[in-house]
């Protein structure tokens, strides 16, 4: 495999618009914060710029520069205060509703998973992400993360029952309405 020693202007902007959505997104996730997103964002393509000659295909692109991002996210919350804010929902469908109302819900039944998510620890949280969204397997995340499969197993096994229970929990609450 022969890999990329320097970037040419035009294969950088392919790469970047490639990646820059999840490597945004994910940032986005981890501090909460659209503005922090967006430096974490920017810092991990000048980063992937000037390091590219380091990167020997151990892991995926994607995994390289998820890493990048996660590692400036943890970094961000060591170094700064967070506060706390609402996600909104970035990862909208590109699908048409059948109906206005369906749309509705549709947007309300999303968002309202995403809190849940977003209540889940950390690590639990995390693991899910990378897992469903991203579709990163089990080793890339323990890879990332730098924790055994086992233990990644397992947080995503917790993360699912948390979420599964809180949403059975609401729909309780809704059938006693």
């Amino acid at each position: 495999m022969r890999y990329i020693e320097k970037w040419d202007d035009a294969s950088f902007r392919q790469f970047v618009e490639q990646y820059s959505r999840d490597v945004w997104n994910y940032a986005y996730f981890m501090t909460k914060r659209r503005e922090t997103a967006d430096d974490i964002a920017q810092e991990v393509f000048i980063k992937a710029y000037f390091h590219i000659s380091q990167f020997r295909g151990q892991s995926t692109m994607k995994t390289w520069l998820l890493s990048m991002a996660r590692n400036m996210a943890l970094n961000y919350f060591r170094s700064a205060f967070i506060r706390k804010v609402t996600l909104v929902d970035l990862f909208s469908s590109n699908e048409t509703s059948s109906s206005a109302e369906q749309e509705v819900l549709d947007q309300w039944a999303s968002k309202r998973i995403w809190s849940i998510v977003l209540g889940l620890p950390r690590k639990h949280r995390e693991a899910l992400l990378l897992d469903v969204h991203y579709g990163l397997s089990c080793k890339e995340i323990a890879g990332m993360l730098g924790i055994a499969e086992g233990t990644v197993k397992s947080r995503l096994s917790r993360a699912r029952s948390k979420v599964n229970e809180c949403l059975k929990e609401e729909e309780l609450d809704y059938e006693t309405i």
